[in-house]
């Protein structure tokens, strides 16, 4: 035999091989899978082990713990692809419960905000137009009657606490003064001509 020759048998003997593996029984399944359930890694002594008690080569059973583990790996792949989809899905769920939330938060935030200026601006108007009257009894064109125990400061705080309308009471007040009227606040008039 030549050296072509003796490739051929060799090639063809190893094709023989291949072929000669024998397909495993349910048995011989089950007592594979339980042994790659306790232990993931197939240890040459555990091999051996196989081999004697399935009564198949070692070849095999090494073949067989890759294939399994490959098929087991993908399975934890999908089913660790299928847990993050679900949590993903509630998470954008979650998410979106969470922003219709803040949406209605700022909705309410916004009418609050807005009855505080709407308030704010009613109290202003309010404070400005609805004050107490000022008490003028004391007082008659330029001289004061009697004793007063209004001072200058009194004034000036009424100024501040009556605003515009102070302007157009003494603005009247003062127009009556140069007219030469004396108004009384008892209804009265004084010509002081």
């Amino acid at each position: 035999m030549n050296h072509s020759s003796s490739h051929i048998h060799n090639t063809s003997t190893q094709k023989q091989h291949k072929h000669t593996t024998k397909r495993l029984t349910e048995d011989q399944v089950r007592l594979l899978e339980s042994n790659f359930d306790s232990s993931k890694k197939l240890e040459p002594e555990r091999k051996q082990q196989l081999s004697h008690q399935l009564g198949i080569p070692p070849r095999q059973i090494v073949i067989w713990y890759q294939n399994k583990r490959a098929r087991w790996k993908n399975q934890s792949l999908e089913h660790d692809y299928s847990r993050l989809q679900l949590q993903l899905e509630a998470t954008l769920v979650e998410t979106k419960r969470l922003q219709k939330e803040v949406e209605k938060l700022r909705t309410e935030l916004n009418k609050v905000q807005a009855q505080q200026v709407q308030q704010a601006r009613h109290h202003k108007y309010y404070n400005n137009n609805h004050r107490p009257p000022m008490d003028y009894s004391n007082f008659v064109c330029g001289e004061e009657v009697g004793s007063s125990s209004i001072s200058l400061e009194d004034n000036v705080n009424n100024l501040y606490h009556y605003g515009d309308q102070v302007f157009e009471v003494e603005e009247m007040y003062a127009a009556s003064c140069m007219m030469g009227y004396d108004l009384r606040l008892d209804g009265s008039e004084r010509n002081s001509f």
